[in-house]
């Protein structure tokens, strides 16, 4: 079944889970040395989101990931290959485009990875800029209803321009 795409009030209980399915994550795959931090809008205080906690993992070789895939099945998650995205691994907990969770994988350090953290930390700095993301999340929600792609194809050219600002200072 798939989601309807609604904004939701920002929750500050979005913090407390995702350090509950962190601790999950870590025991799970046993590995206290894994970089793991909470990204998406959910991660940005004040920011209303789509209720989905979006989870990165940061790890020396990409190759490492093949051994993640039964360990977080065991917790729920499970592997999403996308080859058009080769620099990153996904899983997702809950159903198919109704996910509750998404773990994305890039290979710390990595562009990818300094890129997702430059969107939050730059949104979570900027009242004004997230303002404005809220704005359009809202707009193109009510004109993407049921349309998740839609919604997220939408939203690429305000995140390109917020990381090209948060590139520039």
């Amino acid at each position: 079944m798939e989601k309807t795409v609604k904004i939701e009030a920002y929750n500050p209980d979005w913090v407390s889970e995702f350090h509950q399915e962190k601790a999950r994550i870590l025991e799970v795959l046993k590995n206290d040395s894994l970089c793991v931090e909470h990204i998406g809008s959910t991660s940005v205080m004040g920011l209303g989101a789509k209720p989905i906690l979006d989870i990165m993992a940061g790890v020396q070789h990409l190759a490492e990931v093949d051994t993640f895939i039964e360990p977080l099945k065991s917790i729920g998650y499970e592997f999403v290959p996308h080859k058009e995205f080769p620099e990153r691994r996904f899983f997702r907990k809950g159903q198919w485009r109704a996910g509750t969770h998404h773990l994305h994988i890039y290979r710390f350090g990595s562009e990818q990875w300094k890129n997702q953290l430059s969107f939050r930390d730059y949104l979570r700095s900027r009242p004004d800029v997230r303002k404005q993301y809220q704005q359009l999340k809202m707009s193109l929600a009510e004109k993407h209803p049921a349309d998740i792609v839609g919604y997220t194809k939408a939203k690429a050219p305000f995140i390109l321009y917020v990381m090209e600002s948060a590139k520039g200072g």
